[in-house]
């Protein structure tokens, strides 16, 4: 069994059309189709059953196929481990993050560390926070900045890199728009507009409601910052946001109104794998971010 068949083999599992991964393997279909006829002859099983045109997996292939995957991302990441050690500079991270933490944070500390370490590569996928902890785990990626830190999950190490309040934002024209602070129970009687339900967010917003006594009234949704942001600033309902989403810019016709009761707030860390040594230039990357965040909170 040659990797090349693994690697030809999988390419035409996800694209169920032999001559399509030959296109995307840049060889021809001939040598595509030998490779896989000659890995089910050393199997001893069809991986694949025609249909019209295309092709299936059979139910042994898409047995074969999981197995498969794993043993090539393992391959991938013992050749960057070894490609790490010989130049931890020269890496390649891969970072998750959550849309509430794209705007300012991530970029303040990859452009710092970018500074120090200017060929060090990163892979970045922007993610659900139920996704980004299952990917550290699946080894999809080597570590996640997450709002709020996990904190009893036996495959995850979560470090805190800082706190941070949960503000009201408001369009301009609320009665309350002018005020210095408020308390959430004063908003009662207003629309929200939320993450959807299964979004962290959305469940910080819902359980700070209950904290204070009513039920939010959710008249809209939207599945990232800038179309919370701009359905506010079109007066169609308030919304509560991590304080670090609103550092930039406010949008038009909106205002940020800090919270006295309840006191919302959310931790803001990364999160790494467990029972898995990071690369070194995963290692250097995780420990520059706890002293940017350390030296960050000495100076605040």
């Amino acid at each position: 069994m040659e990797l090349r068949q693994l690697i030809y083999f999988v390419e035409v599992a996800k694209r169920e059309h032999v001559s399509e991964a030959a296109f995307a393997l840049h060889v021809a279909q001939s040598a595509v189709s030998r490779q896989i006829s000659n890995l089910e002859t050393e199997l001893g099983v069809a991986l694949f059953e025609r249909e019209g045109r295309n092709i299936k997996l059979t139910t042994i292939g898409k047995l074969f196929l999981t197995h498969t995957e794993v043993a090539l991302k393992a391959i991938d990441n013992a050749k960057q481990l070894i490609d790490e050690h010989l130049d931890p500079e020269r890496g390649t991270i891969k970072i998750g993050f959550p849309t509430s933490l794209a705007s300012h944070t991530l970029p303040t500390v990859i452009s710092a560390f970018k500074g120090k370490h200017p060929n060090v590569a990163f892979h970045l996928r922007q993610g659900s926070y139920k996704f980004l902890i299952d990917a550290v785990k699946n080894r999809e990626i080597d570590l996640a900045f997450l709002g709020p830190v996990p904190r009893d999950d036996n495959d995850i190490e979560g470090t805190i890199l800082f706190s941070e309040k949960i503000l009201a934002l408001l369009p301009s024209n609320h009665p309350l728009a002018s005020k210095e602070r408020i308390r959430l129970d004063q908003l009662r009687n207003d629309a929200f507009v939320l993450f959807p339900k299964g979004y962290v967010l959305h469940r910080l917003a819902i359980d700070a409601c209950k904290q204070s006594g009513f039920k939010a009234n959710v008249s809209s949704v939207g599945e990232d910052l800038d179309a919370i942001k701009g359905l506010v600033s079109a007066g169609i309902g308030v919304t509560l946001l991590p304080e670090s989403t609103l550092y930039e810019t406010m949008p038009k016709f909106t205002v940020k109104v800090p919270i006295e009761f309840p006191h919302v707030t959310r931790t803001v860390g990364m999160i790494i794998p467990k029972h898995r040594k990071l690369a070194p230039s995963e290692q250097l990357f995780y420990e520059f971010v706890k002293d940017f965040f350390s030296i960050l909170q000495q100076y605040s």
